[in-house]
């Protein structure tokens, strides 16, 4: 078996920065930064994120984000409809809603076929 092919399994003292939650664990990571934890020196590993700030694992309903996708969504899809009622105003293309409705009633109804039996 070939020396020095795996990286050195160590245990590292890990800490979650928006927390300063700290937990043990074995990694592969080489980290330079040293941390006391109990009273042992570990090499230090800063996670910006962990499960004891996660919302998913502390049950808040928090959104990491400032803006929902679905209210992203909405604000694009409101805007594109502004633009399109602003071009189609411009142009003078669409005809006003009772005009469109006085031609749909002077025009002859559509006569239905019946079929033999």
């Amino acid at each position: 078996m070939k020396k020095n092919a795996h990286p050195k399994y160590q245990q590292v003292l890990f800490v979650d920065s928006s927390t300063g939650y700290k937990f043990i664990c074995g990694s592969t990571a080489q980290p330079e930064e040293k941390g006391t934890h109990e009273g042992v020196e570990y090499p230090m590993y800063r996670a910006s994120i962990s499960s004891a700030s996660h919302p998913f694992f502390t049950g808040s309903k928090q959104l990491l984000d400032a803006e929902g996708r679905v209210d992203k969504f909405k604000k694009k899809y409101e805007a594109a409809k502004a633009r399109a009622n602003k071009d189609s105003s411009e142009e003078g293309g669409e005809e006003p809603k009772e005009e469109l409705k006085e031609k749909a009633k002077k025009a002859p109804a559509a006569k239905k076929s019946v079929k033999a039996k």
